[in-house]
């Protein structure tokens, strides 16, 4: 019988895709394309509003590349695999809806370059460590790393991390900034989602967090002129919502809003 790659699912308007294939949930070429399509299916989707991204089992989200893989294709095989895993993460970083990356294991390598093309990264308690140990195969983190660590932690750190290959802990993650939360074990995965269900209507107006994600996401690396004429041009399409006018009123009127993600 032949296994997803990635197992997607939608609970409650929140698209779950599960990296699957344990132990490390190690990707190759084949689990990136089943990964892409599922970006493609939870954009598509006007039933989801957020997506949450996690790895199968409770050891690992991700250990990155599959090494083995890697040793025995051509160069120019790994550098279009590179190019298609930079291009897929792209896409979950520009879809206009929420990215939550739920850390239940070891984030190292290209799992943690997947998981910080999220918007938020939420770590299980002692679950694991996570980094970018590239250096110690003689290459680079290739997926998106080099320029996403130095983004989140800043030029002169990142260089350090990832010259030296070191691999820390979630507590000293979430103090460096790269992760958001560390929760406890118990209950994790049932607080995670409904966590991301809180950005799904009616509690929240679910195109206002993908705009604002959208701004931010895409105005961060353009210059300031043109990142307030995206921030307009987001806030316009806003204004023309079902949710805002809703948001609006419910203001005037003294009540809680019940947006619909219209």
């Amino acid at each position: 019988m032949a296994v997803n790659l990635v197992e997607y699912r939608v609970e409650q308007g929140v698209a779950v895709l599960e990296l699957n294939d344990p132990p490390a949930n190690t990707y190759t070429y084949e689990m990136n394309k089943a990964l892409d399509g599922c970006i493609l299916d939870a954009r598509m989707d006007d039933a989801v509003h957020v997506i949450v991204l996690r790895g199968a089992g409770e050891k690992f989200f991700s250990a990155g590349a599959n090494i083995r893989m890697l040793s025995e294709v051509t160069p120019q095989f790994k550098y279009y695999f590179c190019l298609h895993a930079n291009e897929t993460l792209n896409r979950l970083e520009q879809t206009p809806k929420l990215v939550i990356a739920a850390m239940n294991g070891h984030t190292v390598g290209g799992g943690l370059e997947i998981a910080m093309a999220a918007d938020i990264r939420i770590a299980r308690e002692g679950a694991g460590k996570c980094g970018l140990p590239e250096v110690t195969l003689g290459v680079l983190p290739g997926t998106g790393g080099t320029q996403r660590l130095a983004r989140i932690v800043g030029k002169t750190k990142a260089i350090e991390l990832m010259v030296g290959g070191t691999l820390f802990g979630f507590d000293e993650a979430q103090r460096l900034g790269i992760i958001n939360y560390v929760w406890p074990a118990e209950g994790w995965w049932e607080r995670v989602m409904e966590y991301a269900r809180s950005f799904c209507p009616p509690n929240k107006a679910a195109k206002a967090v993908g705009r604002i994600k959208r701004a931010v996401q895409t105005g961060w690396e353009i210059p300031l002129e043109a990142a307030l004429a995206l921030e307009r041009e987001n806030q316009q399409l806003l204004f023309q919502s079902e949710d805002a006018k809703e948001g609006l009123a419910a203001y005037v009127e003294k009540r809680p809003s019940n947006f619909t993600a219209k």
